[in-house]
């Protein structure tokens, strides 16, 4: 399972200009709602329930909020990159910047895992977040997300 299997083809959102969690999270419910053709709203809400149970901020500017839908055919993954970084109730305090997304059908558990350690294995490497924050545009960004060494470290 590789990232670039993962990304959505139009899940790339190199300059969202969120100025809240909650505005964050809306944003990507409406990219995923495009993409997916799921119900935005549905999707925010399944998002403020899971940041309740506790956030999804891992820590040095990274979120990767998750949640599962029973009509959703294959996990999706979603990344939006912030110029500047928003309060996320992370664990570390920090504001965070760069956000991966994850949907997952219902019955997805062992691969909504697997792509959850995925990525937060990918988002421990130091020249990968300094490569995510100095990348240009989107099409920076998929290379960087979408590299096999990526792929493989993650």
């Amino acid at each position: 399972m590789d990232l670039g299997d993962l990304l959505a083809s139009e899940g790339i959102i190199s300059s969202m200009k969120a100025k809240s969690k909650k505005q964050a999270l809306q944003e990507l419910a409406g990219r995923a709602a495009q993409i997916t053709g799921l119900d935005e709203r549905d999707i925010f809400d399944t998002l403020l329930q899971r940041e309740r149970l506790g956030s999804t901020g891992l820590g040095r500017g990274i979120a990767i909020p998750h949640v599962k839908f029973p009509n959703l055919p294959d996990i999706i993954c979603l990344f939006a990159r912030l110029p500047e970084a928003i309060e996320f109730d992370s664990h570390d305090n920090e504001p965070v910047d760069l956000i991966f997304m994850l949907l997952a059908p219902e019955h997805a558990g062992g691969d909504h895992l697997k792509a959850l350690a995925r990525i937060s294995r990918l988002v421990r490497d130091p020249k990968m977040l300094e490569a995510l924050r100095g990348a240009v545009d989107e099409s920076d960004l998929r290379a960087i997300l979408t590299d096999p060494a990526a792929s493989h470290a993650a």
